[in-house]
């Protein structure tokens, strides 16, 4: 599941500051000090269990639970890249990232020589040579796609991890320099490196499908859906159109609706619970388990407990989108799934086995240990009278109903309900559920509720609504909201956005706009 999502609560306390939007149920108690300014209501905390940092260290980079057959023999991404002539060039220009210190010191020499002379990389021999690709991911460097024998899996670090770009850096796409591990990647281009695999048809459970349980009809950004006769030019054609899947998201929810999400941050996570923009998940070795067992390998949902969570959420129509999965996998000659190694044991649905499956927990709470002790990147600062004005602007115009003004605690906990961050929410029933499920529901013509269609925190017995995000590393930002729906900071305190828009607090000057702009993209683990 993805983590948070960056929704700011700037709350109507004060008609001089705010548009004349406002919403009195929304949470007013502020506790107004200088060392903490939030909401008198932090939630129920959620308490952590932690291992060893250093090996959290090497399971978030480099561990795949056997992942590797599933994107090697199923997906084939390795055949595609190799079919397609991928170069470590255009690997950079789809947002990938390069770890400098694992290319051989000859060749990191020859790098360096041909970019001294050459800046822009064009007329690099090595950045430009397809075979050089393969040699790269071989050699470990390409970050987050990991050798394993003959075979590549992939590991968090794919999505959560940048490099300083000292080495070189692909303009809007990915760096070449040493790690910096927790950090989201806004520029990876998942959709068109799915797009670029062998069979791209094995990840149709997150795709955007077209169902008969649900009349044909299909929920995403195409206009129409995937089935299981598709071919394979109809995958790689809405994976790579930015338009039905944009760049820098990644779609978390194997629930055959297009909602891809934008790419969160995965550092300081002992201070983001609850996790993925819908709350679902209270623990982070939970969240973790969940993308092993899942999304590292679809085929584990064609298991007796994937099916029985699919069934329990998403009704007919997640049988039929198996079935129809089954079928996929045949016709395209997979077979020998699922891969990962995990433990079979607990009852599906339950948070810590949604679908009966676990992989070793040691390594779970060592990878706790590990995200939870990164820091966020250093805050922004270029105008410190402008940014102090905006952190006051934070606390008087009520954005402390909702979020901390101090960085260093943890977001609270609470959800808070899709009507109340989006007015605009009328949600039409699509089908019923049992509880404590809510109702599978969505508003037509908007992405920003596709998220919380099937997978929502409900299924703990919570609301259907958002958690609240870190509010760190927001000056690398360049979109906002988890539908990449707001191009800014100052867009999404802008009143033109409307009154029944996604999270409608605004400020009416826009140099106030830019003062809280300016003040939020310096927050950092320091910001009090």
């Amino acid at each position: 599941m993805t983590k948070k999502v960056p929704l700011l609560a700037l709350l109507a306390s004060s008609a001089a500051l705010l548009s004349a939007v406002s919403f009195a149920s929304m949470p007013r108690s502020v506790a107004q000090t200088e060392s903490f300014a939030g909401p008198a209501d932090q939630g129920t905390p959620l308490p952590q269990a932690f291992g060893d940092a250093t090996l959290g260290r090497d399971v978030f980079r480099f561990e795949t639970f056997g992942n590797e057959g599933f994107w090697t023999d199923a997906v084939r991404i390795p055949a595609g890249i190799a079919s397609a002539g991928v170069t470590p060039m255009q690997a950079l220009q789809l947002g990938l990232q390069i770890d400098a210190d694992a290319i051989d010191p000859a060749t990191k020499a020859k790098l360096a020589a041909e970019l001294r002379a050459d800046p822009t990389g064009r007329s690099s021999s090595l950045l430009n040579d397809p075979a050089v690709t393969m040699v790269l991911i071989k050699a470990n460097a390409v970050i987050g796609m990991v050798p394993k024998g003959a075979k590549v899996g992939v590991s968090c670090a794919l999505c959560h991890t940048m490099t300083d770009a000292s080495v070189f850096k692909s303009p809007n796409g990915g760096s070449i320099g040493s790690r910096e591990d927790g950090r989201a990647n806004h520029d990876l281009n998942m959709g068109a490196i799915f797009a670029t695999a062998a069979n791209t048809r094995a990840l149709y459970p997150i795709s955007q499908t077209q169902l008969d349980a649900n009349n044909g009809k299909t929920l995403g950004r195409a206009p129409q859906g995937l089935t299981e006769n598709s071919t394979e030019a109809d995958f790689d054609a809405y994976f790579s159109n930015p338009a039905y899947y944009p760049v820098g998201m990644f779609d978390d929810t194997f629930d055959g609706n297009g909602n891809p999400m934008h790419n969160t941050p995965f550092f300081q996570q002992s201070h983001a619970a609850p996790y993925g923009s819908e709350g679902l998940i209270t623990k982070i070795d939970d969240f973790s388990n969940l993308v092993y067992t899942t999304l590292f390998d679809l085929t584990m949902l064609t298991t007796k407990g994937g099916r029985a969570f699919i069934h329990s959420v998403a009704g007919p129509a997640g049988d039929e989108m198996i079935a129809d999965y089954v079928k996929i996998l045949a016709a395209t000659n997979v077979t020998g799934y699922p891969y990962v190694q995990a433990r079979r044991g607990g009852k599906p649905g339950a948070l810590a086995t949604p679908i009966g499956f676990r992989v070793d927990n040691r390594k779970l709470l060592a990878m706790n240990a590990y995200v939870s002790s990164l820091p966020a990147p250093p805050g922004v600062s270029t105008d410190p009278q402008a940014e102090a004005r905006g952190r006051a602007l934070f606390i008087s115009t009520g954005c402390t109903g909702c979020h901390n003004s101090d960085q260093g605690r943890a977001v609270p906990t609470t959800i808070h309900p899709m009507a109340r961050i989006w007015p605009g929410d009328r949600p039409v029933i699509l089908a019923q559920r049992m509880p404590p499920f809510n109702a599978v529901q969505e508003t037509p013509g908007n992405t920003f509720d596709d998220k919380w269609v099937v997978i929502n925190a409900s299924l703990r017995g919570e609301k259907r609504g958002v958690a609240m995000p870190l509010l760190l590393d927001l000056a690398r930002k360049p979109v906002f909201l988890h539908d990449n729906s707001v191009p800014s900071l100052e867009a999404l305190f802008d009143p033109r956005r409307g009154s029944s828009a996604p999270h409608p607090f605004y400020l009416t000057q826009p140099a106030q706009r830019q003062e809280m702009a300016a003040y939020l993209r310096t927050l950092d683990s320091r910001s009090r």
